[in-house]
C-alpha cells in the first residue's frame, strides 16, 4: 500500500488521464461555488467495472445536497459537492483525495465506494485529520487502524453481513438446508471478509464447502468458474460479487453451463435493482438472496422523502448503494448541525458519543467507527426486492426454497 500524506504528490498519476471533476450544486436551491460556500469532496469510480453501482451513489449524494441546500444548507452557507471519478483504481483515488485537500480545499469529506478504495482513502482524510463518513467499504481491515476520523454509515460491516442468511439456514428443517456450497468471490478486501464468514459459519451448521475460488476484479469471462462450480454440484452457491458485472457474469455462464443451485446468495450485485435483472433477465432473478442495509419501507426519519424525491429525480426507486450515499450525507450533515462548525476533532468526537438517525435506522458507533446494527436479508421474488429478515422489516411471508431453474 503506497504511503499518504498532505503533498499531494501522487497528483502525478492523474496527469493525462480522463480523470474527471464533476460538480453537484443543488437543482433548487440556487448554490453557486464562492468562498461563502461550503465545500465537501469526494470520490467515485464513476468509470470502470463498478460504474453502474457507484452512479446510484453518486446521485444519492445528490439527493442529499438538494434537499440540504433547500433546508438552508449547512451553518448557514450553501454546499456544494466536487466529485473526481477514480476509475476503480487505488492511486487514482489517493491522488484524488490530496487534490481534493490540498488543491480543492474541501472542508469537508464524504467517501468513496468499495472496501478496495475507502481502504487507502480512508488513510488519507485520517493522516490529513479529516472527519471521513464513508458510504461502503465494510472490510474489517478498515476498521483494525486505529482511525479517529472514519466512520460507516451502514448498519453493519462484512464481519456480520452473513448473520442473516446463516439464521434463516439455520432455522430450515434439516431435509431443506444445503449439503454443500460453492464460494466463488471477486478478490476484493470486503467480499474477502465477507465469504470467509459465510464458509466458517455455514460449515459449523454442515454445510461442506466443496469449491471456493478467487478470481481477479477485472475478469470478464467466467466459464471456467462457473463449469469448476457445476462439476462440483453445489446445493447453494455464495458468490462474493462486487457489481453487476460479475454478479450477472456469473449467473449467465452458470447459465450456459446449464446448472442452477437449488439455492444462490450474492453480495451486492441483486441490489442494483435496475441494471441486475436487465443483466440476466426478470425471471432469472427469482429466488436470488442477497443482504441490504436499507429498506424502501421502513418508517425510518426522512426515508419516505428520500425516496420520493430520488424516484421523481431520476425516475426509478433508488437502490441500497444510493440509500447508503444520502445515509453518508446524513451522518455528515448531523454532526455539523450538532457541533456547529467545521472542527474535525470535534465533528469526530461528536459521532463518537451520539446517535444519528438515519433512513437506514438509528447509527451508533464504536472507538473504530463500527455501528452496532444489523443488515436486513432480501430475496428477489415475482421480479420485486423483497425483505425476508428480520421480521420487523420483512415484506413476505416466507422466502424461495428452492430456487427455481433458469428460464
Amino acid at each position: 500500500m503506497p504511503g499518504f500524506g498532505r503533498s499531494g504528490r501522487y497528483a502525478a498519476l492523474l496527469s493525462g488521464t480522463a480523470a474527471m471533476l464533476l460538480v453537484a450544486t443543488a437543482c433548487n436551491s440556487g448554490s453557486t461555488p464562492g468562498s461563502g460556500s461550503i465545500k465537501i469532496g469526494a470520490s467515485l469510480p464513476l468509470s470502470g467495472p463498478v460504474a453502474d453501482a457507484s452512479k446510484p451513489a453518486y446521485e444519492g449524494y445528490k439527493i442529499w445536497l438538494d434537499q440540504v441546500n433547500a433546508g438552508g444548507g449547512l451553518l448557514g452557507r450553501k454546499v456544494e459537492l466536487k466529485v473526481l471519478d477514480d476509475g476503480f483504481d487505488q492511486n487514482a483515488v489517493v491522488a484524488n483525495y490530496n487534490r481534493l485537500i490540498s488543491q480543492e480545499r474541501s472542508d469537508l469529506l464524504l467517501g468513496t465506494f468499495s472496501s478496495k478504495l475507502n481502504l487507502p482513502a480512508s488513510s488519507v482524510a485520517e493522516r490529513n485529520k479529516m472527519l471521513y463518513v464513508e458510504p461502503s467499504g465494510g472490510a474489517e481491515e478498515i476498521f483494525t487502524r486505529g482511525y479517529n476520523y472514519l466512520f460507516f454509515a451502514q448498519p453493519s460491516t462484512s464481519l456480520d453481513l452473513p448473520k442473516q442468511f446463516v439464521r434463516y439456514i439455520g432455522s430450515l428443517p434439516a431435509d431443506q438446508r444445503p449439503k454443500t456450497a460453492a464460494y466463488p468471490t471477486q478478490d476484493d478486501p470486503n467480499t474477502d471478509v465477507t465469504i470467509n464468514e459465510f464458509r466458517k459459519d455455514l460449515t459449523q451448521l454442515g454445510v461442506k464447502a466443496v469449491y471456493s475460488e478467487k478470481y481477479a476484479p477485472d475478469t470478464v469471462n467466467f466459464d471456467s468458474i462457473a463449469s469448476a462450480i457445476a462439476g462440483a454440484k453445489p446445493d447453494l452457491v455464495v458468490h462474493g460479487a462486487v457489481a453487476a458485472n460479475d454478479g450477472a457474469g456469473l449467473v449467465k455462464a452458470l447459465q450456459k453451463q446449464q446448472f442452477s443451485p437449488k439455492m444462490m446468495f450474492q453480495t451486492n450485485a441483486p441490489s442494483l435493482l435496475q441494471s441486475y435483472p436487465q443483466a440476466i433477465g426478470e425471471k432469472n432473478t427469482e429466488g436470488i438472496f442477497t443482504s441490504a442495509a436499507w429498506s424502501p419501507n421502513s418508517d425510518y426519519p426522512r426515508n419516505a422523502e428520500f425516496v420520493k424525491a430520488y424516484t421523481k429525480a431520476y425516475g426509478s426507486p433508488p437502490s441500497d448503494d444510493a440509500a447508503n450515499a444520502y445515509t453518508a450525507g446524513q451522518v455528515l450533515e448531523a454532526a455539523v448541525k450538532a457541533v456547529g462548525s467545521l472542527d474535525q476533532g470535534k465533528l469526530a468526537d461528536w459521532l463518537h458519543s451520539h446517535t444519528v438517525q438515519t433512513i437506514v435506522g438509528p447509527l451508533k458507533w464504536d472507538k473504530r467507527g463500527v455501528p452496532d446494527g444489523d443488515m436486513l436479508l432480501a430475496q428477489w421474488q415475482n421480479g420485486r426486492f423483497e425483505f425476508v429478515l428480520p421480521d420487523s422489516q420483512k415484506t413476505v411471508q416466507k422466502a424461495i426454497n428452492p430456487k427455481p431453474g433458469w428460464s
